[in-house]
């Protein structure tokens, strides 16, 4: 069982305001969804990685 985000935040000492902790969760709760879907899965054939890339989602 996976700790809540705001458990593993509090543990690093990040202390989110209440509207990005909503929106953290939201995130958190899409990525233990996927993530539940690999138990008993080869890792090799379930690589994930995300990339944030600096400056919003404009492309110029």
């Amino acid at each position: 069982m996976s700790l809540p985000i705001k458990d593993v935040l509090a543990a690093k000492g990040i202390k989110p305001s209440a509207e990005h902790l909503t929106k953290l969760e939201a995130k958190w709760k899409e990525f233990e969804a996927l993530k539940g879907s690999l138990e008993g899965a080869h890792l090799d054939d379930y690589d994930i990685s995300l990339k944030n890339i600096a400056g919003g989602d404009h492309h110029g």
